[in-house]
C-alpha cells in the first residue's frame, strides 16, 4: 500500500482562525467558551457555547459555507484532481429554520460540489455522515482511498455551527453543562458545543513531491466501528472505541505499548469519557502516558471535531508536546496521570486521535512523525 501524509491543514474554531492560532491559544490554556450571545438563548437551559466570535454579523448570509470558506483559505495549494470529502453533519439550519425562499446551500453534496467548484476540483467526491466521528471517518476513508491507489490526494473539509437548532436538540437530551466543559475531570457533567471547522489535505507522497507540499505528519493506520449499542449513548465497555482502535494500529502496524500519546475524544460527558477511560484500560493496560481533550478549550465542534484534532495531533507530533486539558481541576482516577490540566511533552514520533458519535460510531487515526521516502 501507498503511504498517506497530511500535506496541508486549516482550522478555524472559538479559539482561533488559524491552525497555529489554535494551537498557541490551546498552549496558553486558553478557553472560547461563554455564555451565548448570538440568538435568543431563553428557551435553552444550558447557556453555553464557544463560538465564532466575528461570524454571525448579517442574517442572511450562510454561516456553514462562510466557515467552511474560511478553513479552505487557508490551503494555498490542491491539487485538480483531488477528491473532495464532506464531513459537516448539520448542514445548514439557518436555512430550514429562517424560511429563506431564496436558494442556498443547505444540503450535504451542496457544500461538497461548492467545494469543486471554489478550487476548480474535478476527481469528485462523496459526503460521509458519521455524526460527531464524521472527519475522523473521512480522514480514514481518504486514507484507505490513497493507501490502494485508488486516489493520489484527497480534501476532508467539514463545518458545523453551534447554533440554535443544535443546542435544543443537545438540550433536550441533558448532554450540556450550566457551567464549565471538564473533561475527564470526577465532577464532569456535560459538554459545551462550539463553531468548527476543518480542512485537510491528504496525499500519497509522489503527488507531494511534486507539487513541494510539507510532510505535516503520516496518517499510517485508521479503523472504523459501530458498537450498535444505542442511539445516543456508548457502549459502556468501549467495545466500538476499543475495535477502532484496534483496526488503526494493525494497519499502521504498531503495537499498543507504541502509542505515545492520545488525543481523545473527551466530551465531558459522564457516559462517554467513562467509556473513554474504559478503553483506554482494555486498549493500554496501567500504562500511563499522555492524554487529552481540546474540548473544555474549543468545545464540541460536532462534524468538524475530528479533523480539527487530527490536525491538532500533527502538531503535537510536530512540537512533542501535547496540550492542557483545559477544565481539568480534579482527574477521575483513571486518569490520573494521565490527563493534566497543563502540558505534556512526548517523544513525538506517534499519536492517536479518536472520536465517537451517536449510533454507535467509533473511528480512529494513527498519526506518525513525517520522514520523506
Amino acid at each position: 500500500m501507498k503511504r498517506v501524509f497530511l500535506t496541508a491543514a486549516g482550522i478555524v474554531s472559538g479559539l482561533g482562525s488559524s491552525l497555529d492560532e489554535n494551537w498557541r491559544n490551546l498552549l496558553e490554556g486558553q478557553t472560547a467558551i461563554r455564555p451565548i450571545d448570538y440568538f435568543d438563548a431563553s428557551a435553552v437551559e444550558f447557556k453555553l457555547s464557544s463560538p465564532v466570535a466575528d461570524l454571525r454579523r448579517d442574517a442572511s448570509r450562510n454561516f456553514v459555507q462562510e466557515l467552511a470558506g474560511r478553513a479552505l483559505e487557508q490551503i494555498d495549494f490542491i491539487p485538480q484532481n483531488t477528491f473532495v470529502v464532506w464531513t459537516g453533519i448539520k448542514g445548514n439550519a439557518q436555512y430550514i429554520e429562517s424560511g429563506m425562499e431564496k436558494e442556498t446551500l443547505h444540503l450535504p453534496k451542496q457544500y461538497r460540489r461548492w467545494i469543486e467548484r471554489a478550487r476548480a476540483l474535478n476527481a469528485g467526491g462523496m459526503e460521509v455522515n458519521a455524526a460527531c466521528a464524521s472527519s475522523t471517518a473521512g480522514v480514514a476513508l481518504g486514507a484507505q482511498k490513497i493507501a490502494l491507489g485508488v486516489e493520489h490526494s484527497v480534501l476532508v473539509c467539514g463545518a458545523d455551527l453551534a447554533g440554535r437548532f443544535v443546542h435544543l436538540g443537545f438540550s433536550a437530551l441533558k448532554a450540556l453543562t450550566a457551567t464549565a466543559a471538564r473533561p475527564f475531570d470526577q465532577n464532569r457533567d456535560g459538554l459545551v458545543l462550539g463553531d468548527g471547522a476543518a480542512a485537510l489535505l491528504l496525499t500519497d507522497a509522489p503527488t507531494a513531491a511534486q507539487h513541494g507540499l510539507p510532510l505535516l505528519a503520516e496518517i499510517s493506520g485508521w479503523g472504523i466501528s459501530n458498537d450498535a449499542n444505542h442511539i445516543t449513548g456508548p457502549a459502556r465497555d468501549g467495545i466500538g472505541l476499543i475495535l477502532a482502535v484496534r483496526q488503526a494500529l494493525k494497519t499502521a502496524a504498531l503495537s499498543a505499548g507504541e502509542v505515545e500519546a492520545f488525543c481523545a475524544h473527551g466530551t465531558a460527558t459522564p457516559y462517554n469519557d467513562g467509556m473513554e477511560l474504559t478503553a483506554i484500560e482494555t486498549l493500554f493496560g496501567d500504562r500511563r502516558f499522555p492524554v487529552f481533550s481540546v474540548k473544555g478549550s474549543i468545545g464540541h465542534t460536532l462534524g468538524a471535531a475530528g479533523g480539527i484534532e487530527v490536525a491538532l495531533s500533527a502538531q503535537a507530533l510536530r512540537e512533542k508536546t501535547v496540550p492542557p486539558t483545559v477544565g481539568l481541576l480534579q482527574p477521575e482516577a483513571r486518569a490520573a496521570d494521565r490527563v493534566k490540566a497543563e502540558a505534556q511533552p512526548f517523544a513525538g514520533n506517534t499519536i492517536l486521535t479518536t472520536n465517537s458519535g451517536f449510533g454507535g460510531v467509533n473511528a480512529a487515526i494513527v498519526l506518525k512523525k513525517a520522514v520523506a521516502e
